[in-house]
Order: C-alpha cells, then structure tokens, then sequence
C-alpha cells in the first residue's frame, strides 16, 4: 500500500491497479483519482448517493469474505492508499485486473464483472436485509461535461439498461447480478449550463450507453464462454 497522496488522474482510463492484503492473500485494488471538482452518484457501500467525490475505488476481496464492516474496511483501505477527502468505495469478488475499459465520444466506462450468481430483478421471492456477498458487475462511468442532479441519476438508469442489454445479448439470461454497483462521475459546475437529461436517446446518454454496452460485453463474454465450455457443459 502507499502511504502517500496518489496524483490526481483526470481520466478514467489512467485509473491504478494497487493492492492489499486480505485473509493473508494479497489481492488487487483499482483507485481512480480524478482529484477536485468532481460529482459522482453511486450505488456503492461508501459514499454513495450525490455529491462532490476526489476518488474511487473497487476492491477485489475473496469468495468468501464474510466482514460485516464494508464501510469501514473500504475505508480503511483507501487510507491505506493514500487518499483523503470524500471517495467512492466500491467491493466485488470478480477479478478487478481483469477490468474492461470503453470510450465513445469522450464518455468512458471501466467494468468488473462476476456473473456466478445472476438472474432477474422482477424474481419471485422475499428479499434479504443482510448485506449481501459481493460478487457483482462494478461500472465506473465519466463523462466530460457537469450533469444536473436528475441527468446524474439518468445516467444510472441508462448504464444498467446498457449492462442489460450486453447480457441478453450474449446469453446470459438476467438482468444482473444481486450485488451490482454503478458510479457516474461528471465535472461539478456552479449555476446553470449542466446537462439536464441523460437518457438512452440524449447525446451524452447515448455515448455512456454505448461505453457501458461494450466494456459489459467484453468483461462478461469469456466468463459466460467458460461456464458452456466447462466441466458437465
């Protein structure tokens, strides 16, 4: 781990591989430092919601991790990586190294993905209060331009229709995973002049969708290819 202020990295796709140590193993920790000025809306387990966030990062933990203090161990990882101020801390049990990376048009999307438990999110069943084991499909979206607070939140809706949509597309029949995370990071801007929507169809909508589409398909196209080719397949 570093023990000093990593450098701001503006761009998505010069986010750092780093690593730490869990059940005496060490695993990887990707860490996105876009610096100041920076709005974020998130999904994640820390610091998630709306608001002004400097960085990000996505922990690979193993299988069977079984804390039940995600908040407090993200953080403590991202102070071991040198990062102060408010972040964004998201987990996952799929391999962070083997990331996938899209740009279209100036917006990028980096994805992780773990699709051994998956299915629809209009399942039958009662829903659980524990917090669930991360496994997930983790989406770090940037785009280039401020979004207002309801075209940030657009923004989530286009990403997970967009990682849907991959999953169909290559067989995989479901939605998603139960422990899925998105963030979209956007410049933060005083006043008006912020993009106000974000759906499929807007300009920068459509370019994240097409970014989430691609990298979703790239990150889950040789796992669904292995589970086919596998034992008993």
């Amino acid at each position: 781990m570093l023990s000093r202020t990593l450098p701001a990295r503006p761009s998505l796709a010069d986010a750092v591989l780093l690593g730490h140590t869990e059940q005496g193993r060490e695993w990887p920790l990707l860490v996105w430092v876009p610096g100041p000025g920076v709005r974020m809306v998130s999904s994640a387990v820390l610091g998630g919601g709306i608001g002004e966030r400097e960085w990000v990062v996505n922990a690979q933990v193993p299988p069977g991790y079984d804390r039940l203090d995600p908040v407090a161990h993200l953080r403590e990882l991202a102070a071991g990586a040198g990062l102060p101020g408010p972040g964004v801390g998201l987990m996952t049990a799929a391999s962070v190294a083997d990331r996938r990376h899209a740009v279209d048009g100036g917006a990028r999307a980096v994805v992780t993905a773990g699709i051994g438990v998956r299915g629809w999110a209009a399942a039958p069943g009662v829903g659980g209060v524990a917090v669930p084991h991360p496994g997930t499909i983790n989406i770090i979206v940037s785009l280039p331009v401020p979004l207002t607070d309801a075209a940030l939140v657009n923004a989530v809706a286009t990403a997970t229709e967009a990682k849907t949509q991959a999953l169909v597309e290559l067989g995989a029949d479901a939605s998603g995973t139960p422990t899925d995370a998105v963030c979209v990071a956007a410049p933060a801007l005083a006043g008006p002049g912020a993009e106000p929507f974000a759906g499929p169809r807007s300009l920068w909508g459509a370019r994240l969708a097409r970014a989430v589409h691609r990298a979703t398909r790239e990150a889950c196209a040789g796992l669904l290819a292995a589970e086919r080719t596998g034992p008993g397949a």
